[in-house]
C-alpha cells in the first residue's frame, strides 16, 4: 500500500523512529513514516503538533534528539540539490526590493559557491522555472507586487531553481481563493507527473483528500499515514484533533478554533 516499501518504487523520505524538540520539551516522539517516489504527500495536524519542526528536521535545520531521516537512501544533506523548500507565506517579507527573476536565482546560490557569480546555466534554468509556473511575464515584476498564489508560485520555481527531486512545502494553499488554490494544486500535480516527490505541510484536509496520493496525520507523533482515505477516518482525525475537530452527521469534517 501506498506509505510502505515497495519493491518496485524507491522510498524518497523514510523517517524513523524520530524524536525531536526544543529545550528539554519534546515535539515529535516516535515518528515513523515514508513517502515512495513521484508522490504528492500530505502532513496534516492541528496546530503545534511538530509540522514545521519535522520539515526543518528534515532539511538538516534541527538536530534530533534520536532516529533519524533518510532522503533517497541518505541522511546527510550534501547541498546537491535534492530537496527544495518553501516557507509558509507570512514569514516572507514580501516588501523586500527585489524581482520574481531574483527571488528564483536565489535557487541557485547553493551550488555557487560564497564567490561565484550565476552564470548562463545558472540564468537559464531560473528562466525555465519562471516558466515551469507560468511566471515568465511577471520576471521583472517587484516580488510583492505579485498577488499570493502568484507569490506561491515564485517560491515553488525557487525550490525548483535549486533542481530538487523532493520539494518540501509549507502550507502553500493558506489563504489562497479559490482559483489560486486549484491553479496552484494543478501545478502540484503536473509536477508529480514529471517524477518529483511533494511533501506539502496543510490544513485543507479536503485538497488531501481529493488530489494528494498519500497523507501522514501527525499530533507529535504520527497517529496514521497512508492513502487519505485510510487516514482520515472519523476516529483518526478525532484522535489527531480532539477538541479542534467536529464531525457533522453527513461526514463533513470541520476544524474548530
Amino acid at each position: 500500500m501506498l506509505g510502505e516499501h515497495s519493491s518496485h518504487r524507491e522510498c524518497a523520505v523514510d523517517v524513523r523512529d524520530l524524536r525531536a524538540g526544543y529545550h528539554g520539551r519534546p515535539a515529535l516522539e516516535d515518528v515513523t513514516f515514508t513517502i515512495e517516489t513521484g508522490c504528492l504527500a500530505g502532513l496534516v495536524g492541528p496546530n503545534g503538533s511538530g509540522k514545521s519542526t519535522l520539515l526543518k528536521v528534515m532539511l538538516g535545520l534541527h538536530k534530533p534528539w534520536s532516529g533519524e531521516v533518510l532522503i533517497f537512501g541518505h541522511t546527510e544533506r550534501p547541498g546537491h540539490g535534492d530537496v527544495g523548500y518553501t516557507p509558509q507565506s507570512e514569514l516572507v517579507d514580501w516588501t523586500f526590493p527585489v524581482s520574481v527573476y531574483d527571488v528564483v536565482l536565489m535557487g541557485r546560490y547553493g551550488k555557487l559557491g560564497l564567490v561565484r557569480r550565476p552564470g548562463k546555466r545558472d540564468r537559464e534554468v531560473a528562466m525555465a522555472a519562471l516558466e515551469r509556473v507560468r511566471l515568465i511575464d511577471r520576471a521583472e515584476r517587484q516580488i510583492g507586487e505579485l498577488s499570493g498564489g502568484e507569490q506561491r508560485r515564485a517560491l515553488i520555481a525557487r525550490a525548483l531553481a535549486q533542481e530538487a527531486d523532493l520539494l518540501l512545502l509549507d502550507e502553500p494553499l493558506a489563504g489562497l481563493d479559490a482559483t489560486a488554490q486549484h491553479d496552484l494544486l494543478r501545478l502540484l500535480e503536473e509536477l508529480r507527473t514529471e517524477g518529483k516527490t511533494l511533501f506539502v505541510a496543510t490544513h485543507d484536509l479536503s485538497c488531501v483528500a481529493a488530489d494528494f496520493d498519500h497523507a501522514v496525520l501527525l499530533n507529535n507523533r504520527v497517529i496514521a499515514f497512508g492513502r487519505p482515505a485510510d487516514v482520515f477516518t472519523e476516529d483518526k482525525l478525532s484522535e489527531a484533533f480532539q477538541r479542534h475537530l467536529f464531525v457533522l452527521p453527513q461526514g463533513t469534517t470541520i476544524i474548530g478554533p
